[in-house]
């Protein structure tokens, strides 16, 4: 008995179908919001942050234990 044949006669199938057009939703709106007008300078300025001399950035110091 395979896992098809058990989700096919348990009438769970429709669930299956469900998310698969959810993921894909979700694919086709990144793809869009990736490629939209106007982002290519806000990716090519993100990109600069790590490399970027002329703002400080505090570094983090792990907690002190008390014990």
């Amino acid at each position: 008995m395979k896992l098809s044949d058990i989700i096919g006669n348990s009438g769970l199938s429709i669930y299956a179908q469900i998310a698969l057009v959810i993921f894909v939703a979700a694919f086709v709106a990144i793809l869009i919001w990736l490629f939209r007008p106007g982002s290519t300078e806000r990716f090519r300025r993100d990109a600069q942050i790590p490399l970027d001399d002329e703002t400080p950035v505090e570094r983090r110091t792990p907690p002190k234990d008390d014990a």
